[in-house]
């Protein structure tokens, strides 16, 4: 069923805003108790430092991990606290998500975007959590990196991806048109997770974000970027940042102190169902017709 996006008003955006720190505050916490390191990142970390906290119009939290960092995470959260208020979802075989990274969701609220508008997942508050990976020097295997990171996110996501051109979509269609089944696709993705996560950090020069989306998965960045760990403060929270944030800034964003054209100040996320007055239930096909209704 197609849906259209919401218009949110600065009050509701700015509750929506807020709603998120009892889940950045917890997620600070479990990294710190189970020793995990991450870093702020995005649009979260510009409005840090130009605003203090969020972007008057940002809709999103986005944190990053390193690869064995972000799989510790992951196995640790279901260990802990698999059926909480905050819950890590992550597609797997028991789970499927529409994401190619993880989200950590707050059940309290109720919120649907529009990629998720008919998955079974509990539809709550949400952030994004994506694994930094190894960005191997050789052009020859970046080729070939990029080359699975396309065919696991084709078999995770299990969508035709968009702006990559005519002849990838139609390969794209051809190839889900061929694995149908549900075992045969987490197969491939399995596998060309391995492929595309198999560089080692003290071989290679660069790192880059596979599970980011077509854009960033493009850029790779010195390693040097995540040597350590400094710190921002984001609505009164001190979080962690990576020790050359300004270079990764002005690689990514150019001068990102300087606010963009008023044309371009809009939330990016579509939300198609926003409540943030009631818990979320997991989505069924008895309430369908409430979970895609504008409100």
């Amino acid at each position: 069923m197609e849906t259209q996006p919401i218009t949110l008003t600065p009050e509701q955006l700015r509750e929506l805003q807020l709603a998120q720190l009892d889940m950045l505050r917890f997620f600070k916490q479990f990294c710190e108790d189970n020793h995990i390191t991450f870093y702020f990142i995005g649009g979260g970390l510009i409005g840090a430092l130009r605003n203090g906290g969020f972007i008057p119009w940002d809709d999103d939290i986005d944190l990053l991990l390193p690869r064995p960092e972000y799989e510790r995470l992951c196995k640790l959260w279901q260990e802990q606290y698999p059926d909480g208020r905050f819950r890590l979802l992550r597609t797997d075989g028991k789970m499927f998500t529409g994401n190619i990274f993880a989200t950590v969701t707050d059940t309290n609220y109720t919120m649907v975007k529009a990629n998720q508008t008919d998955i079974d997942i509990p539809h709550g508050l949400v952030f994004d959590v994506f694994p930094l990976d190894v960005c191997p020097d050789s052009g020859f295997a970046r080729k070939r990196q990029y080359f699975w990171t396309m065919l696991y996110s084709l078999f995770l996501a299990q969508i035709v991806p968009e702006n990559h051109g005519g002849l990838i979509a139609f390969g794209s269609r051809l190839l889900l048109g061929i694995f149908r089944g549900k075992k045969i696709r987490e197969k491939l993705w399995r596998m060309g997770e391995r492929h595309m996560s198999r560089y080692k950090l003290e071989e290679n020069q660069y790192v880059t974000e596979l599970c980011s989306g077509p854009h960033w998965m493009k850029i790779r960045y010195p390693k040097h970027i995540y040597d350590g760990v400094d710190h921002v403060t984001f609505e009164g929270i001190e979080l962690p940042v990576a020790s050359g944030y300004k270079e990764y800034l002005e690689l990514v964003f150019g001068d990102y102190m300087t606010p963009p054209p008023e044309e371009k100040r809009v939330p990016h996320h579509e939300i198609t169902y926003l409540d943030l007055h009631t818990p979320c239930r997991v989505y069924d096909e008895a309430h369908k017709d409430e979970f895609t209704k504008n409100k």
